[in-house]
This record gives structure tokens, C-alpha cells and sequence, in this order.
């Protein structure tokens, strides 16, 4: 937290994935004045989503998120018609409760595009987005915010630097996904809140402004999304 807060990161959101994260992430967001909580259900974990415990959490004024919540159509075993049921489900607790869904996207950009018009005043944030822009395209017209990783500042990723650079300013984000979603220049490193700072030094310098105003931005940005947090 101390090494985040030196960073200029003065806000973080834990994400949970199943339900022994999700009270993980609410006991770090009590703990810790930074922090706030997300409660998910990862798409690969096998048990069914706990909707009930997810509602009653989310009463929490600490909970900000229900996330991560998403498909994933490249790994683990759970079948794809189960997964996006699923994510219906947790879209439809998402407006009951009126909080933004955190989505990851593997493989199924269209699905979950489809799903989320199917669920009328969602919104929320493509998570550690990754495509091109063709499919940021059809998330911003669906009224979602873009978040981008440490995944931009890697030589490959030419195309969606490009994306960094087209979307709105209004609905961009960024975020580490730690311990993962690592720079380039910490491959091999475990990610931690305080390297977002290598994300935005990127992004300042494709955008042309300088690091206070992307900080300025994505403070507006964060605040708007995520309503509860202060």
C-alpha cells in the first residue's frame, strides 16, 4: 500500500473470483482506506456462482463491483453455454443491485457483447482489454469503459496501442490485474498496484498529455464508474 501510494495510486479495487476471494477483497477494502472490493465469479472455476452471498455482500458500502465476472472460451472445462447462463445471471444481479460488472473476455468478444445488450442499464468495464478496435468499437457503443494492462507497453502490441490512442477520453481506464498483467520491463516480476505507473507513462506519451492530467482524467473516470467509491 505504501509503495502504491508513493506511486501516485491512491485507489484500488480488489477483485474477487470466487466466493473465498470475494470475502477476502471485502476484508481488504475494510482494512485499508484504498481499497475497495469487487465480488465475481472467474468463468473456468468450476462451483456455481453463490448469488445469494454475492447480494448480501454487496450491501457492503465498501463494494464498488461485481467483478470479475466474464467468459473464457480459451481455458479450463466449464462448457460455454454454462458460462454465459451464468453471466447472464450475474449481469442480472449487477443491475438489481446497481453496481458495475468488471468483465473478462476470452475468445467470445460477441457473446458478451450480445449479453450485455440483453440486460438494459448494465454497465461497466472490459477488463484488461486486449482487442482491437473493431471490437472497442462495439463496447463503447455499448456504453462500457475500456481498461488497459501493462500488456500495451509490449513491442507486439502495436494495435492496440492504437486503441489506447482512439478511445474516448471519457472511458478510459487502466489497471495492473496483479500479480499478473505485467510491462514489459517487469516480465518475469510479479505485478503489484504500484507498477500501474509503467502503464500510464505509456499512455501519457501516446496520448500527448503529460501524467497529472492522465491522472486527473482517470480519477474523473474512475469516480464516475465506480459511483460508491470516494
Amino acid at each position: 500500500m505504501a509503495l502504491a501510494g508513493q506511486a501516485g495510486v491512491t485507489r484500488m479495487i480488489a477483485m474477487g473470483v470466487n466466493a473465498e476471494h470475494n470475502r477476502r477483497a471485502l476484508e481488504m477494502a475494510t482494512s485499508f482506506p484504498a481499497v475497495w472490493a469487487g465480488l465475481g465469479h472467474y468463468p473456468t472455476e468450476e462451483p456455481e456462482p453463490d448469488l445469494e452471498e454475492i447480494r448480501a455482500l454487496a450491501a457492503g458500502e465498501r463494494v464498488v463491483a461485481i467483478g470479475e465476472v466474464g467468459v473464457d472460451f480459451e481455458h479450463g472445462s466449464v462448457e460455454r453455454t454454462v458460462q454465459v447462463s451464468r453471466l447472464g445471471s450475474l449481469f442480472a444481479l449487477a443491475v438489481e443491485v446497481d453496481l458495475p460488472v468488471s468483465i473478462h473476455n476470452r475468445g467470445a468478444a460477441k457473446e458478451v457483447a450480445k449479453l450485455i445488450g440483453e440486460h438494459p442499464g448494465l454497465r461497466g468495464v472490459m477488463h484488461y482489454f486486449a482487442l482491437g478496435w473493431r471490437d472497442a468499437e462495439a463496447f463503447l457503443e455499448l456504453g462500457f469503459y475500456l481498461s488497459f494492462a501493462g500488456l500495451i507497453t509490449r513491442p507486439s502490441r502495436g494495435e492496440l496501442r492504437d486503441v489506447v490512442k482512439a478511445c474516448p477520453p471519457d472511458r478510459l481506464l487502466l489497471e495492473t490485474d496483479s500479480p499478473y498483467g505485467n510491462a514489459h520491463k517487469r516480465m518475469g516480476v510479479p505485478n503489484r498496484p504500484a507498477y500501474l505507473l509503467d502503464t500510464a507513462e505509456a499512455v501519457a506519451e501516446l496520448r500527448g498529455m503529460s501524467l497529472e492530467e492522465l491522472g486527473e482524467l482517470e480519477t474523473r473516470n474512475a469516480l464516475a464508474l465506480f459511483t460508491r467509491m470516494k
